[in-house]
């Protein structure tokens, strides 16, 4: 009987990735808590030491992990808006489907990126790559304006809280269709956007 070869490391020569995309597995099936540097290497098929010499702890890991989150959620977001109809409001309306597209297809790492354990350093990507997907709501909501003497981050604030909302109570089941407001889907607030936000159509500056 031959021995059985080991198995290779699924990283292919980049270990980062391998074990942030680890701990996203790890994230997805077992939450918070089932995410360990140790859990990542074996899943990694790395040694338990190797996560060191990429990350200052689990911190550090779970900040690649949400740098990496709010990449695809701007992503999510871009997408939709590129497939929606030439105006202002279908484009805004858009990225508000794909915040919440996204908030569906990955609920524990949307969980993560604006949970407790992150702290975003503004030397660190991970505040680049937040604000690279705030300013995504934010040239979407530039068109419009509740005062147009007023703060812009008034109404990309409203919007945002909108949305984050709505997503955040989906996540605690309480707008899913078996939640106790299951007549109301995200299509029915979007439906409600113009009066809420004072969008009146297309361009009305």
């Amino acid at each position: 009987m031959t021995s059985k070869k080991p198995e290779k490391p699924r990283h292919h020569g980049n270990l980062r990735e391998a074990l942030i995309d680890a701990g996203i597995d790890l994230l997805q099936h077992g939450g918070l808590s089932a995410l360990t540097l140790r859990k990542c290497a074996a899943k990694a098929g790395v040694s338990h030491a190797a996560p060191a010499h990429h990350f200052s702890g689990l911190d550090g890991l779970i900040g690649a992990i949400a740098t990496r989150g709010f990449t695809q959620f701007s992503d999510y977001m871009l997408t939709s808006r590129a497939k929606a109809a030439d105006s202002d409001a279908d484009r805004l309306r858009a990225i508000l489907n794909g915040y919440i597209e996204f908030t569906v297809d990955h609920p524990a790492l949307f969980t993560l990126m604006f949970g407790s354990r992150i702290e975003i350093d503004p030397d660190q990507q991970l505040a680049q790559a937040a604000a690279t997907a705030y300013q995504v709501l934010a040239e979407t909501c530039a068109p419009f304006s509740i005062d147009p003497d007023g703060n812009p981050r008034e109404l990309e604030i409203l919007v945002w809280s909108l949305c984050h909302g709505y997503a955040s109570l989906r996540l605690v089941g309480q707008v899913t269709p078996d939640g106790p407001m299951n007549d109301v889907g995200f299509s029915d607030i979007l439906r409600r956007l113009p009066d809420i936000v004072g969008l009146s159509g297309d361009n009305p500056k």
